[in-house]
């Protein structure tokens, strides 16, 4: 078995000629938290779409725990234990904070469809579990008072949370994050990042964080990955980074005081 969690080894993407990654190297750890940043186009999102199924490379392979991944269905990898957050929000806004949180169980559920008709038995036994798991992550994430309301009622912070729950109900051991804090105020910045270290600390769970709030990803990151128009430029501690020439000049400014 690896020694790494997750291995991106030479991955490549192009979409009819143009390059959307190039060669692109990584590992993630367990329970590490494993920062990507760019600007708009660099890849970031297209490195998602390539870890849970999306998109499949033309060159290279993706390991999860030493095997590869390649080709995989989403549905496949998330029952591997990878879950996802989105930069845009998609709940369904219909329904309550716990029918949304809930469906993240639908990877761990085992009993057919008859038995949970039926709720009986096992299916009894399982509904009785999840319940309680969605109730957990509700508290963790702070919404109890909101998890009887429609989402589509709720602040844009509130439901970024939710949707964070959603993600965390299906028992990850991989998180991946989307930027999760775009279009928040300080405060609820200060909250989410707030989160996600207790997600760490509390759950071990390991994540890689696509984030243009570049405060946030150095104050909480263990490492960061910085993409050039599908080129890796940098990777290495925030301090690393912060300290690479090709950084400072491509994305970061002389105002970090790097």
């Amino acid at each position: 078995m690896s020694e790494h969690l997750l291995e991106f080894e030479h991955v490549s993407l192009s979409f009819k000629g143009v390059r959307a990654l190039a060669d692109m190297t990584f590992t993630v750890d367990e329970g590490e938290l494993f920062a990507v940043i760019g600007p708009n186009g660099a890849g970031k999102t297209s490195t998602f779409n390539c870890l849970n199924g999306v998109y499949k490379p033309q060159e290279g392979d993706i390991r999860w725990k030493g095997k590869s991944i390649m080709g995989m269905r989403p549905d496949m990898v998330a029952e591997l234990g990878v879950a996802r957050t989105f930069q845009n929000i998609e709940l369904f806004a219909h329904m309550t904070v716990i029918e949304n949180i809930a469906l993240g169980r639908h990877v761990r559920t085992e009993v057919g469809w008859l038995s949970g008709a039926m709720w009986w038995g096992k299916a009894k036994r399982e509904e009785i579990e999840n319940r309680a798991m969605v109730e957990d992550i509700i508290d963790l994430l702070e919404i109890e008072a909101w998890r009887y309301y429609p989402v589509g009622m709720l602040p844009y912070g509130i439901q970024k949370r939710v949707e964070l729950g959603r993600a965390l109900a299906m028992e990850p051991e991989l998180l991946l994050l989307d930027e999760p804090v775009a279009g928040m105020n300080l405060e609820e910045t200060e909250d989410m990042a707030r989160f996600i270290l207790d997600i760490r600390e509390e759950l071990g769970i390991a994540m890689i964080l696509v984030e243009h709030d570049m405060a946030l990803v150095m104050d909480i990151a263990d490492r960061v990955l910085v993409l050039d128009f599908g080129e890796v430029i940098s990777i290495g501690t925030p301090d690393m980074v912060q300290s690479d020439p090709n950084v400072i000049k491509a994305y970061l400014g002389e105002e970090m005081g790097v």
